[in-house]
């Protein structure tokens, strides 16, 4: 199994515009929160416990223990992080099925068109997913990866990344090519 380290390096080679990476964190959240929404239903509730369990469980908990595998710490916030949208998740799913089906449609389709605006737009690259389908899980690790380096969180991971992939820059060769 690769490290951290090398998963966020693979997945940052495909992300290194800035403007790219910020479409990313409107769409990565977007589409984590529909698969959410959309798994929430149908939901069973276990014994007197009040707690109640879709495959929305079954999804986060399995993608957060392959994050606590790759990283504790970085595991550990993706648990809260999962967890609120889990929560999410469950109180949409008690909606109507109207109301329910539009909100996890509604942001699984616009998160989508956030990502592939940023590749077409800006990267100039395909997705990562494209070659590798675990880019899929380690999508929403990187936003929040890269939401943290720029609160100065482990500079050292950040380096290793950047010395392999280069550091993140506006495309401005490609802007300047397009006038």
């Amino acid at each position: 199994m690769r490290t951290l380290t090398q998963q966020l390096t693979q997945y940052a080679a495909y992300h290194r515009d800035r403007r790219n990476i910020a479409t990313h964190f409107i769409g990565i959240p977007m589409i984590v929160l529909a698969l959410a929404v959309l798994l929430s239903r149908p939901a069973f509730a276990v014994g007197a416990w009040p707690l109640t369990l879709s495959p929305a469980w079954a999804l986060f908990v399995a993608a957060t223990l392959y994050y606590l595998v790759l990283d504790v710490p970085l595991g550990v916030m993706m648990t809260f992080v999962s967890a609120l949208c889990v929560a999410f998740g469950q109180w949409t799913a008690t909606q109507s099925t109207f109301a329910w089906l539009a909100i996890g449609v509604g942001l699984f389709l616009v998160g989508w068109v956030f990502q592939f605006v940023g590749h077409v737009a800006y990267e100039h690259r395909k997705p990562a997913f494209v070659d590798d389908v675990i880019g899929l899980l380690i999508g929403p690790l990187f936003v929040l990866a890269e939401a943290l380096f720029g609160f100065g969180w482990r500079p050292a991971l950040r380096a290793a990344i950047e010395a392999q992939v280069g550091p993140t820059r506006i495309n401005a060769a490609h802007t300047a090519a397009h006038r």
